[in-house]
């Protein structure tokens, strides 16, 4: 199989229901910033060295690749990959877990620390922006587990990046205004 196609040279993709569209659309741009995330998240994976991280992570960008499927799908069959609520509440459960681990914030946290958590802040705030993408497609409530899905992920590498600094030795420093 050839990776390249020339299907998208005139600037139009295919979506998952096999229907053409361009590639600056909302709902391309929205999958695409979470395929970004997963790569920022993919990239903090090559700097971590803990097992229960590592393995946090790999159930993130799993889910996180089937929101991809999820947004890139506008007809939607029983056996497509969707975000289910089931989903949101192992991110959840992850949040609690890596939290019992940590002192309770007092303020805001600037982002960085050991590259690790550096990294994971990076991928929080790219999260973040695929969260809004998502929000701004607001065309319909297909895939209304998304950006919840989106915003749990957020939380959870801001958590796992706390983690991780603190596991390194990496005091939290607050902003200072």
């Amino acid at each position: 199989m050839r990776i390249y196609t020339r299907r998208g040279d005139d600037g139009q993709t295919d979506l998952r229901s096999g229907e053409r569209v361009s590639k600056s659309s909302r709902r391309i741009e929205a999958y695409g910033t979470v395929d970004e995330a997963n790569t920022r998240v993919g990239k903090a994976v090559s700097l971590v060295e803990d097992d229960d991280v590592l393995d946090a992570l790999e159930k993130l960008q799993n889910v996180l690749f089937k929101a991809q499927a999820d947004l890139a799908n506008t007809d939607k069959g029983e056996d497509d990959p969707r975000v289910t609520n089931a989903d949101i509440e192992r991110v959840e459960a992850l949040i609690d877990a890596f939290d019992d681990e940590l002192e309770p914030l007092t303020s805001f946290v600037l982002p960085g620390g050991a590259p690790a958590g550096a990294a994971l802040h990076e991928a929080r705030a790219v999260v973040r922006r695929a969260e809004r993408r998502v929000v701004a497609l607001d065309e319909d409530s297909d895939t209304e587990e998304v950006p919840a899905f989106l915003n749990r992920a957020s939380d959870l590498l801001f958590v796992i990046a706390r983690v991780v600094n603190s596991r390194a030795g990496v005091d939290e420093k607050a902003p200072t205004y």
